[in-house]
């Protein structure tokens, strides 16, 4: 049965946040807020608890994840980051956008895409996780939480309760949170004189980008 923590959206109870923390590092997979819908979190070098997050969405290893980092001078420590690519970054961080990057060796083989050796990172602004990942001390894996076989990302925390607690370790609600997921955007390319390829069009506007 999943844990429940109701937290104040804009104070949240550091109580219940490092019991949030604790069932991570025992490599529980719990259910976020974001400023997109709800995520699927886990800690990033629990190869279980990897396993089990890609379970519960029913994706294999070429679906991008997702590191959920504090900042963007964490950001790049898990990506190559050239300056333009950094800029462009800065300009739109935090918020609701997803990054592909290229992984560093600080990101493990096993959740970076197998071909590509890349990795999706974002700076969310959302102060629950913002303050669960300073509490956490490092990035958290994430993934959005849509159910298998939908189209829909979940952004109501009793309903996640309701259909993942015998799946997932713990549920965060601070309240209802947009239904939008992240807008995605592809960056590798800039590293070879390209432009930013839009792989999903969501809550983030392009205009911040320069797109």
């Amino acid at each position: 049965m999943a844990q429940y923590f109701e937290v104040h959206p804009d104070n949240p109870q550091q109580r219940l946040l490092k019991q949030a923390v604790a069932l991570l590092a025992r490599g529980e997979v719990i259910a976020v807020p974001t400023d997109s819908s709800y995520a699927l979190a886990c800690h990033l070098d629990d190869k279980d608890a990897v396993e089990k997050l890609r379970r519960i969405r029913q994706v294999d290893d070429k679906h991008h994840l997702t590191l959920l980092c504090r900042d963007l001078s964490e950001l790049a420590n898990y990506a190559r980051v050239d300056n333009k690519q950094y800029r462009l970054l800065k300009s739109a961080t935090p918020g609701p956008y997803t990054f592909l990057l290229e992984a560093t060796k600080e990101v493990p083989r096993r959740v970076s895409h197998p071909q590509r050796k890349t990795i999706g990172l974002r700076v969310p602004e959302h102060r629950v996780l913002g303050e669960l990942l300073m509490l956490h001390g490092e990035a958290l894996l994430a993934t959005t939480l849509i159910p298998p076989g939908e189209t829909e990302a979940m952004n109501d925390a009793h309903d996640i309760r309701e259909r993942f607690e015998k799946q997932v370790g713990g549920v965060i609600d601070a309240g209802a949170c947009p239904s939008q997921p992240t807008t995605v955007v592809d960056l590798t390319p800039m590293g070879e004189g390209g432009e930013p390829v839009i792989v999903r069009q969501g809550r983030g506007p392009l205009a911040p980008l320069g797109l």
